[in-house]
């Protein structure tokens, strides 16, 4: 299984799961640290641009790469 996103890649959450008690708002852009695969979904370390290091699981987070 490959991971959705590698180290290097930048990105732009498309919506975090609601369970968070401190999101990322839609929209942010990051560049991705890590990706680590454990029980069934990805875990992809993010150093967002507003100077957050919060990380995505994927699925339920959803994010997109850009340019």
């Amino acid at each position: 299984m490959n991971p959705p996103f590698n180290a290097g890649d930048r990105i732009e959450l498309v919506h975090m799961g609601e369970d968070d008690p401190c999101p990322i708002e839609p929209g942010a852009k990051g560049t991705v640290n890590y990706t680590s695969f454990f029980q069934d979904s990805w875990q992809v370390g993010v150093t967002w641009d507003n100077g957050r290091s919060l990380s995505l699981v994927t699925p339920p987070d959803e994010a997109r790469l850009v340019g």
